[in-house]
């Protein structure tokens, strides 16, 4: 029998139409037709997830049967024939460590963990912690008669948070990352029949149709693998704090060094009650991030991280052949030498001189590959990048583990705690002169997930020649708040403050009128040809008003397009 969240099919202008049931309603119009059949006899939402639907329609000003598609998996017809498997949960094994005591708030979230109460807290671990502390967080949930779900923001490698919560509750956790379709749908299903009590998996995860839901734990909560590129544009973030609310559950968003956003939603903050972060030197940079004090650090160091932001060797500057600044044939985009080759950075296009043709440049030393070289002259172990072998090192004999590993963001993952001697930070001061809104605090969330890893007997050296620098004294601090301070009154003077709703909408020229007429924070528009391009900014309680406006112009063809949370 049909119910709310069944998939049925509908006649609709002559064709059969699938749509979901969402319940009873007073409002039928005078000719109505009969659904003809169920689809498939899964309800694919309940009344709570019906609601939280509806909430990321309004938030996200997105079309509510968008919403309800990414509340499960794509169907596949033939898994749910097959039986229920049976309700077997695994031996209690997982036992309190008090690890809470050490952190301030830390009573809090564990008495609310272990009740039947919600609340929204931000997490700051030590380092050290990071997996621990989840691993406490789910234990403390199942102990008091709920369930959990664990969003990592990456399933490739499996990070190390995911691995630690599932050897420390076995059969209870699904591990829903990765994998086919079928695969996929058929551990949803196993989850919506109540076959575990722990959810780990990627930012789908955080709809994922456990009942009694306890626990919404969002692992690495600044990385932006957490939000969603298709629309709605949702957040897992904020998605998590949506259904938390709804469902008296609690959400923790835990980071190092958690997101504006976080820092600003209201959440109680736990951090550890004493200073948890490994020394933090700031030198002035070196000739190709070659510091003095560094070469001496890296050449007494057995097992170390050099971050280094570039990719490659180095970037072309003129041409060889005719003495023109280097640029694109193709696009006049700039070149960089990578694995050997020269290419455009912005259309990939071999490297070919816009002025001559020529292929010869003249670089200007500085990335990954070209720190991999001159690390491996100072170093004592073996040297290499990110995923690729170590080159060998002839006068000596290292120990297993003992290299040292040169690379990017792409380089810093969720990993047990490394325990390395040494951590340098190389071109800290690009991260003042990436584009973006969010640019800075994303090149902080990566500096202190490195940093992390010389705990606990470690040191760090970042390379700065604004060592003043709020980015660079957060990191010295261990402790994002300084930053955030005055990144808050940055993108308040820009027009975005921190935790008002964004949207970039496209229209007919008419378009910013009817937007000024709702008085927005703020209001950027430009022309496009025949159409306005226009770049909004909304109080958070005036969401719901914005998008009954948005939709109506739609109707009136005056909106073509809408996207909440553009990226700036």
């Amino acid at each position: 029998m049909a119910g709310v969240g069944s998939l049925v099919q509908v006649p609709f202008h002559g064709r059969a139409t699938r749509g979901w049931v969402l319940g009873p309603t007073d409002d039928v119009p005078p000719r109505m037709l009969a659904v003809k059949k169920a689809v498939s006899p899964v309800r694919f939402f309940d009344e709570r997830m019906l609601a939280l639907a509806r909430w990321m329609a309004e938030r996200y000003v997105a079309p509510l049967a968008t919403c309800l598609a990414r509340l499960s998996p794509p169907r596949v017809a033939s898994e749910e024939r097959t039986p229920a498997a049976p309700t077997v949960h695994a031996a209690a094994g997982w036992r309190a460590g008090g690890l809470f005591d050490r952190y301030r708030e830390g009573a809090m979230l564990a008495a609310t963990l272990a009740g039947d109460a919600g609340g929204a807290f931000v997490v700051r671990p030590a380092p050290e912690d990071e997996q621990a502390l989840a691993v406490e967080s789910v234990g403390l949930a199942l102990s008091g008669g709920r369930t959990a779900i664990v969003v990592v923001p990456e399933a490739d490698p499996v990070p190390a948070t995911a691995a630690a919560v599932a050897e420390a509750f076995g059969g209870d956790v699904a591990m829903f990352a990765g994998g086919s379709e079928r695969i996929r749908y058929r551990t949803w299903l196993a989850i919506q029949r109540g076959r575990y009590r722990v959810v780990v998996s990627g930012r789908a995860g955080v709809f994922a149709p456990l009942p009694g839901l306890g626990l919404i734990w969002v692992s690495r909560e600044s990385h932006p693998g957490h939000r969603e590129g298709r629309s709605p544009a949702a957040h897992a973030r904020d998605v998590a704090m949506a259904r938390a609310r709804m469902e008296g559950a609690v959400c923790a968003l835990s980071a190092l060094c958690p997101s504006a956003e976080a820092m600003a939603a209201g959440g109680r903050e736990v951090a550890p009650a004493q200073r948890a972060w490994p020394p933090v030197e700031v030198v002035r940079p070196g000739p190709e991030g070659r510091a003095p004090r560094l070469i001496a650090a890296l050449g007494a160091a057995r097992r170390g991280f050099l971050y280094s932001p570039l990719p490659g060797y180095g970037v072309a500057r003129v041409c060889r052949a005719c003495g023109e600044p280097a640029r694109c044939a193709v696009c006049s985009g700039t070149l960089r030498s990578e694995g050997g080759e020269i290419r455009c950075v912005v259309c990939e296009a071999s490297g070919r001189c816009a002025h001559c043709g020529a292929g010869e440049f003249g670089l200007a030393r500085g990335g990954a590959e070209r720190v991999e070289e001159w690390a491996a002259r100072v170093a004592r172990v073996p040297v290499r990048r990110a995923g690729t072998e170590p080159a060998p090192v002839a006068s000596v004999d290292p120990a297993p583990g003992d290299e040292i590993i040169v690379g990017g963001p792409e380089a810093v993952k969720d990993v047990p705690p490394p325990a390395l001697d040494l951590v340098g930070i190389l071109d800290a001061d690009l991260a003042a002169r990436r584009p973006g809104l969010t640019a800075g605090e994303g090149s902080l969330a990566l500096w202190m997930e490195a940093a992390g890893w010389a705990r606990p007997s470690g040191r760090v050296i970042v390379q700065s020649s604004r060592p003043n620098d709020p980015l660079v004294q957060a990191l010295v601090a261990g402790n994002p708040a300084r930053f955030h301070r005055a990144d808050a009154l940055r993108r308040a003077g820009a027009g975005f403050p921190v935790g008002f709703p964004v949207f970039r909408v496209v229209g007919t020229a008419e378009l910013e009128g009817e937007l000024e007429a709702l008085a927005p924070v703020t209001l950027l528009a430009v022309g496009l040809g025949d159409q306005r391009v226009c770049l909004v900014t909304v109080r958070p309680g005036d969401v719901a008003e914005f998008g009954r406006t948005i939709r109506d112009l739609a109707a009136h063809g005056v909106v073509a397009r809408v996207e909440a949370e553009p990226h700036l």
